[in-house]
């Protein structure tokens, strides 16, 4: 009778260890934080509401033709669908648009890091000659000739008026406003078991496990905020190396989040796979081209199942849908 005790008390230590480490592993993928940056952006309304005039404005392009929600579409998941961009004359451009989704609590912007800020990163696509081709000086010349955008910028910047500097903080403000959560995972990681399906939840263990997907795209924003190369054959993108000057940076591209994933095909920093499945099987893989190739990069052997699930759980990270509504610009 006391061995059975004993045993018996044995197996709700291990029970209970278990479910102590699973909690402390889940809490890493909690959003509390994306709900409370998100509400405290949107308490500063004036800033907001400027801002998501300003980006749905295609005055702030050289051509008055293209405004930020042209690349970044809330229909899309905030991108725009397309393999690479298409910028100025239509030109086609050489990277995909990354979603804004969460971008608020990326520590580096664009996919090679080379802004800091949500600010700088507002301003960066507006002045560049491929994209939306604006002088800023001009485009701060331009907007003081528009009586609402005089009275908004004062309203939020006082006499500072508009500015530069004050064009990309309003920007970043309606941004930071832009975030994914309540998704099916969410749910579920929250305790409520029913919102999973079971294709998703051992996607999940896999995405954890064999999978090592984690490895990069960890966090309750699912990315490390880090540069690796992944192996793309047909490239010439030098990536981050660009940005650090440094030879190990060569073809390596920041990790993107995978909230919202199942909206922003196609995937990549060029846009090469159509669709999820193509990206597992990338991965499955390996990657092809073995230059400069993270050493997390190895080949996975799953099974037909096993990369069905992974798409499942991926397709789980699908928030609610922001209502967004179109603004009225001013004159």
């Amino acid at each position: 009778m006391f061995r059975q005790k004993r045993k018996f008390c044995s197996l709700l230590v291990l029970i209970f260890l278990s479910f102590s480490f699973s909690a402390m592993a889940n809490k890493d993928y909690l959003v509390p934080q994306v709900t409370a940056v998100s509400k405290m952006a949107k308490a500063d309304k004036a800033a907001v509401k400027l801002g998501k005039m300003l980006f749905f404005d295609p005055r702030l392009s050289g051509s008055n033709w293209i405004s930020c929600a042209t690349c970044h579409n809330p229909a899309r998941g905030w991108s725009d669908g397309l393999p690479t961009a298409i910028g100025h004359g239509m030109t086609k451009l050489g990277r995909a648009t990354p979603t804004i989704l969460n971008t608020t609590f990326n520590p580096v912007q664009f996919w090679d890091g080379r802004a800091t800020t949500l600010e700088e990163q507002a301003l960066g696509p507006i002045q560049a000659a491929g994209e939306m081709n604006q002088n800023l000086d001009e485009l701060v010349r331009e907007l003081n000739e528009i009586k609402g955008y005089r009275k908004a910028f004062k309203k939020v910047y006082g006499d500072e008026g508009i500015t530069k500097a004050n064009i990309g903080k309003a920007i970043a403000a309606y941004e930071r406003t832009i975030t994914s959560t309540d998704s099916k995972f969410d749910r579920w990681i929250s305790g409520k078991e029913k919102s999973l399906s079971k294709a998703a939840s051992r996607g999940f263990k896999l995405f954890e496990g064999k999978a090592a997907c984690v490895s990069c795209h960890s966090g309750f924003n699912f990315t490390d905020n880090r540069f690796h190369n992944l192996g793309l054959k047909g490239t010439e993108d030098l990536g981050r190396m660009a940005v650090s000057q440094n030879e190990k940076d060569k073809g390596a591209f920041k990790t993107p989040t995978l909230r919202d994933v199942e909206l922003t095909a196609p995937y990549m920093h060029n846009g090469m796979y159509a669709t999820l499945e193509d990206v597992v099987e990338h991965y499955d893989r390996g990657g092809d081209a073995k230059e400069n190739l993270s050493p997390l990069m190895q080949p996975l052997n799953l099974t037909k199942r096993e990369k069905a699930d992974l798409v499942a759980f991926m397709k789980s990270l699908t928030g609610k849908a922001q209502k967004v509504s179109l603004p009225q610009l001013p004159n």
